[in-house]
């Protein structure tokens, strides 16, 4: 039988102010801390439709980031939320495909040195 820490919870939430419009959310990421939590920012503030972007992690024995958008010209925040997420992943994989390449180079240089 399932328990209530066995539940599976949301990875993402979504919260808006009551009234407001699309152009300003806060993102709740649970699991997440410091290290999405920056890199995703510089991403969404090269945004030139972004006006704010910012993230706290509400207490330090919790793993969830608040993560915040505003955007101009009423751009809904999710789109630079998107966007962000998918650059900073294409970044990722880029770093990934270096760092393997770079370690078959090596491993290559090494077994020509063994012979």
């Amino acid at each position: 039988m399932a328990t209530g820490e066995d539940e599976k919870r949301p990875v993402l939430e979504v919260v808006q102010a009551e009234g407001g419009d699309d152009s300003c959310v806060t993102f709740v990421l649970h699991d997440e801390d410091h290290t999405l939590g920056n890199a995703l920012r510089y991403m969404v503030m090269k945004n030139p439709e972004v006006e704010f972007c910012g993230y706290s992690i509400t207490h330090p024995s919790e793993s969830k980031i608040n993560f915040r958008i505003q955007t101009r010209g009423g751009l809904p925040a999710v789109e630079p939320f998107r966007q962000g997420l998918n650059e900073l992943m294409e970044v990722c994989q880029h770093v990934l495909h270096t760092f393997e390449a770079r370690v078959q180079v090596f491993k290559e240089q090494q077994d020509v040195a063994m012979d």
